[in-house]
């Protein structure tokens, strides 16, 4: 398939009173088109820096990033974003939060389409008779429903996800991850998900890359085979436990706990 998004030998550094602090050191990696990629680290290794950079929202200070074949130098429109803060307007019904990137984004939709698609994205992730209340007025796993349907309400290629779901409990975590599941069959899009949970980068992506400690490049895929919609009971399979054992061990490398020489990257 097709390599919708492309990163080569991207290499980044943050200025700070010492000097440069650098991030990045010649991270390669790509997603296919339709594929949903999980990044995970050490903290503070740049994955949230690799995100601005898909989005054309940083340039790198060596390096290029792609997106269909096309070089990313300036922010995309066809990139939507949720982040682990919802960041909701609370002056703006839902509904009309859902329809804000309409009216950034240029649309041939006309007003009515417009509130006839945010309807259908609420009503595809529980929230149909919630259209018309405040922010405030909703569970933090309901706003963070709102934020997701706002990211595809303009139909991006990619869906970048940056730790969406970290700050919620474990139940509401779950269902999350079953929505996303749907989400992805009813809305396709190639996806991108920051996250810190192993669980949920194995039961919601078709490949893990496991990026090194700072300054970061990729030390590690994980291809993760049978990516359709499940139910929860696939994390307590074999397949699920060897998976996870493969990257509890890739960050213990990552993070300087595990000698490097055992781990290489996969193909």
């Amino acid at each position: 398939m097709e390599k919708l998004i492309e990163i080569k030998g991207v290499r980044h550094a943050y200025p700070t009173g010492q000097g440069p602090l650098p991030v990045l050191d010649g991270l390669e990696l790509s997603v296919e088109e339709g594929g949903f990629a999980a990044v995970v680290g050490p903290s503070g290794c740049g994955k949230s820096t690799l995100t601005k950079l898909v989005a054309g929202l940083m340039k790198p200070d060596t390096g290029e990033v792609w997106l269909h074949g096309s070089r990313v130098t300036s922010p995309r429109s066809t990139v939507g974003m949720a982040f682990q803060n919802p960041v909701l307007l609370e002056w703006r019904s839902i509904l009309k939060n859902v329809m804000l990137p309409l009216e950034i984004v240029p649309t041939k939709l006309t007003r009515s389409q417009q509130e006839d698609r945010a309807r259908y994205l609420l009503s595809l992730v529980g929230l149909e008779g919630f259209e018309d209340k405040r922010p405030s007025e909703l569970s933090g796993g309901m706003r963070q429903r709102a934020s997701l349907c706002r990211a595809l309400v303009h139909q991006p290629e990619v869906l970048i996800l940056d730790e969406p779901f970290g700050a919620l409990d474990a139940f509401t975590r779950e269902d999350l991850w079953q929505t996303m599941h749907l989400v992805k069959e009813k809305e396709p899009f190639t996806g991108v998900l920051i996250t810190h949970d192993l669980r949920e980068a194995i039961f919601l992506a078709n490949q893990v890359i496991v990026l090194s400690g700072r300054p970061a490049r990729t030390q590690y895929v994980l291809p993760v085979p049978n990516t359709g919609p499940r139910d929860l009971e696939h994390l307590y399979t074999s397949e699920a436990s060897e998976m996870l054992a493969i990257l509890r061990h890739q960050i213990e490398v990552a993070q300087g706990r595990a000698p490097a020489e055992e781990t290489s990257a996969a193909e």
